[in-house]
């Protein structure tokens, strides 16, 4: 795992493709796929939940949340951790989620978009989100910081840590959408490495977080599309193959861990 340094008391990193994909909706055996999750709660010392995650803006708030994650394992159908819920505010699923209660984890599954790890250690509140390039336009990265100022968060004291996504070098897209992109976002007009227009969705993320006020921002890993160590959507889909999913996990850590 690459870990993430979001301070004192908290939890975090990234998973990488020797850890095995974390997904269940990319055709992989449900029962494998939980023992893997079992695995990782094992190394963060707490249970994680997932979001079934569409490209939205939906933020869950999970000290809300009376349900405890399935213990994975058990069986296929309880497999996973996965938070699915469908009240009617955002129909399908999450792309965010936010916590203060210690004694669980908070997950982002990822295969080229962005994993956004989030905490202020002082306030004692994380949260992670998905911004790929439809989910960061929409404002998923307002959303998420927001949710945890109304917990107690000061943005200047949110620190952030953007895991391995796809970079600009080869995050190449048709001029007119990385035109239509930069007009809302400029700082993610960006060129592959062989001249042709791309997208820098880190650097687009890092920008909407300043609007929010929070600067307190580190890269970790690189672009997922060359790295054979991460899963890569775009990579596998010119071969005409699934992917996995690696996933980027935060959590408070507990007085037992702090020993």
């Amino acid at each position: 795992m690459l870990a993430a340094d979001l301070g004192g008391g908290i939890i975090a990193g990234f998973t990488r493709v020797a850890d095995g994909n974390l997904a269940l909706h990319v055709g992989d055996d449900p029962a494998q796929v939980a023992r893997r999750r079992l695995s990782l709660a094992e190394q963060l010392g707490v249970p994680v939940w997932f979001g079934r995650q569409i490209h939205g803006t939906r933020v869950l708030d999970l000290d809300a949340e009376t349900r405890r994650p399935a213990a994975p394992a058990a069986s296929a159908a309880s497999a996973a951790s996965m938070v699915d819920l469908d009240d009617g505010s955002a129909p399908g699923g999450v792309d965010a989620l936010v916590a203060t209660r210690t004694g669980i984890g908070l997950g982002v599954l990822i295969a080229d978009c962005v994993p956004v790890l989030l905490a202020d250690p002082g306030a004692g509140v994380i949260a992670v989100a998905h911004a790929g390039r439809v989910g960061l336009l929409a404002g998923v990265i307002a959303a998420v910081v927001d949710a945890m100022t109304a917990k107690g968060a000061r943005a200047d004291g949110i620190r952030v840590a953007l895991g391995p996504a796809a970079g600009p070098c080869c995050y190449e897209v048709p001029d007119e959408l990385r035109r239509a992109a930069e007009s809302l976002v400029p700082a993610l007009g960006a060129t592959t490495s062989w001249g042709t227009p791309s997208l820098d969705l880190r650097a687009g993320v890092a920008a909407a977080l300043a609007d929010r006020g929070v600067r307190q921002v580190a890269l970790v890993g690189g672009c997922t599309i060359e790295d054979p160590e991460s899963f890569s959507y775009r990579r596998s889909r010119r071969r005409g193959v699934e992917t996995g999913r690696c996933a980027g996990v935060v959590a408070v850590r507990s007085s037992a861990q702090s020993r």
